[in-house]
């Protein structure tokens, strides 16, 4: 696929899962176009910090930790789209609420690769003070990540 058909998947990726109203937010799109083998590298030294390997892993020990320290689905709006051949650069900023109220809005930069049409690797690098601030350390015990 060309740089600018990866581009607009990740654009009409981000623009449905961005809505500002939580129940319209709709992630379909994202869970549909990533591969069953896909890894999500969570950049740094920190506890988040470690490979997720796999659709399941990504969706249900990632996502679905993030989604229980949180009021509302996540909301990640994007706001710079940079594509080269399989590489799709996001900037994106949270928009969050922890259920202690507190506000979770990280800076990202994440860096997909696409394949086929398909998310193969995603590497996040975002403001790891934050997310052990705002979400706590990773559980050990929760996931099926590679470290």
């Amino acid at each position: 696929m060309s740089a600018a058909t990866n581009k607009k998947l990740m654009q009409d990726i981000f623009a449905a899962a961005a809505n500002p109203d939580p129940a319209a937010r709709d992630r379909a799109l994202f869970t549909a176009s990533l591969a069953d083998d896909a890894r999500w590298v969570v950049t740094g030294q920190y506890s988040w910090s470690r490979t997720f390997a796999g659709k399941e892993a990504i969706l249900n020990d990632l996502h679905g930790h993030v989604r229980s320290r949180l009021v509302d689905r996540t909301r990640t709006v994007a706001h710079r789209f940079i594509a080269d051949g399989d590489i799709v650069v996001v900037e994106a900023k949270g928009d969050n609420v922890t259920k202690e109220g507190a506000r979770y809005d990280n800076d990202y930069c994440l860096v997909f690769r696409i394949e086929d049409g398909k998310i193969k690797e995603i590497r996040e690098y975002c403001d790891s003070i934050l997310t052990e601030k705002a979400l706590g350390p990773f559980p050990q015990a929760e996931t099926s990540a590679v470290a």
